[in-house]
């Protein structure tokens, strides 16, 4: 099969620079992967980016720590941020272990985990119906509920690592997100509130009736989050707390451990 001719890769790679993309050669090329040598679809898809639509909704695909994750349309799309996470969940995840990916979205962190752990026992759960059918689509096993809701019983205090990019970003900190984040991505991925942990401390608090002890609990967090949250840890008798940096030394997540709980 032809690609797109060469003419219509530089109109698409001018029209994607004059539209503020910030890697429009990059960008380009994935364009016309997806058009599948069409000059026209090219144009169309570019069209679609110019707006600001995220490039992995037209491209139903995203690359996360090292393979192809689809995302279709109207789902949160996976961020390299959150590959630390992904990776030290999967580090933490014993051979034959539980895990539990809350809030999937797409499913990218379960399919890490799936990936490193073929033996391992990994559900995703997930409100969102769009991004439940993406994370099927993706191999992984999702139950329909928010946080916990549909998780079985059988699991409860069981499980060895709780993961979660969960809605962080506070309310009025949701302006100054990019565009194509802003403009189309589910607020209801984004929003976590006044100070952005409103869904993350329930997570903190529920994770405790399914991780077994020694369990690990790990949730994307940014900022000074970590500082705020490390009390609320402590106070639902996680220890061993650590923030999980990037490359470049910035906060993405918290790493907790699950204590015995105190008898009486």
């Amino acid at each position: 099969m032809y690609g797109p001719s060469t003419t219509a890769l530089s109109d698409a790679m001018h029209r994607l620079s004059a539209a503020g993309c910030v890697a429009p050669e990059e960008e380009t090329a994935e364009l016309a992967i997806a058009a599948q040598g069409d000059d026209e679809r090219l144009a169309a898809l570019v069209e679609r980016r110019t707006t600001g639509e995220p490039l992995a909704w037209i491209t139903e695909t995203t690359s996360f720590c090292g393979r192809s994750i689809a995302v279709a349309p109207g789902v949160y799309v996976p961020r390299w941020q959150s590959e630390p996470l992904a990776e030290r969940a999967a580090e933490l995840l014993p051979p034959g272990g539980r895990a539990i990916d809350i809030g999937t979205g797409s499913g990218a962190i379960a399919r890490v985990l799936l990936d490193r752990h073929p033996s391992a026992s990994v559900l995703g759960t997930e409100s969102d119906p769009t991004a439940v059918e993406s994370a099927r689509t993706n191999g992984v096993t999702v139950v329909v509920g928010d946080l916990f809701e549909g998780v079985p019983t059988s699991w409860r205090r069981s499980v060895d690592v709780i993961v979660g990019v969960l809605p962080y970003v506070p309310t009025d900190e949701i302006e100054y997100l990019p565009r194509d984040v802003r403009d189309f991505e589910p607020t209801g991925a984004l929003d976590g509130g006044v100070d952005g942990l409103v869904v993350v401390r329930r997570a903190v608090t529920e994770a405790r009736d399914w991780l077994r002890p020694g369990g690990y609990l790990l949730l994307e967090v940014g900022g000074d989050q970590p500082t705020t949250l490390t009390p609320i840890l402590e106070a639902a008798q996680f220890g061993s707390i650590r923030v999980i940096s990037d490359e470049d030394g910035d906060p993405r997540g918290i790493e907790a451990l699950a204590w015995p709980e105190k008898a009486g």
